[in-house]
């Protein structure tokens, strides 16, 4: 399995970005995907995941603005980010795991075992 995040970039307080995530050798109907973020000097912090069979679930520092989906097609998982602001700053990591995490454990980052490398998001006010 290998994760690919891209999709990183500056963008004004306001817009909207959206961030791929392409994962070879995972399939999507027995995987939890999700994404995480983490700021300048903060720990790393649970953003979004998305399960087959499942209702996406956010962290409630985006719920509303941000969502989450898959094209299995493209193999690829998005994170899609409206209004964002400028605490929304940090790098962007895709995580998996080839199991169906429980709702109450998909924030838990010891539960994935395969990472991306991270894309930068720079929100300017």
């Amino acid at each position: 399995v290998q994760l690919q995040a891209s999709g990183g970039g500056l963008v004004q307080a306001g817009g909207s970005l959206r961030l791929s995530c392409a994962a070879s050798g995972v399939t999507f109907s027995s995987y939890t995907m999700v994404w995480f973020r983490q700021a300048p000097e903060k720990e790393r912090e649970f953003v979004a995941a998305i399960r087959s069979g499942g209702s996406p679930n956010f962290a409630d520092a985006v719920k509303g603005r941000f969502t989450i989906s898959t094209d299995r097609a493209k193999s690829t998982m998005y994170l899609h980010m409206n209004v964002v602001k400028p605490e929304d700053t940090a790098v962007y990591y895709c995580a998996a795991t080839r199991r169906r995490i429980i709702l109450s454990q998909v924030r838990i980052e010891g539960e994935y075992d395969q990472w991306g490398q991270g894309t930068l998001v720079t929100v300017s006010s």
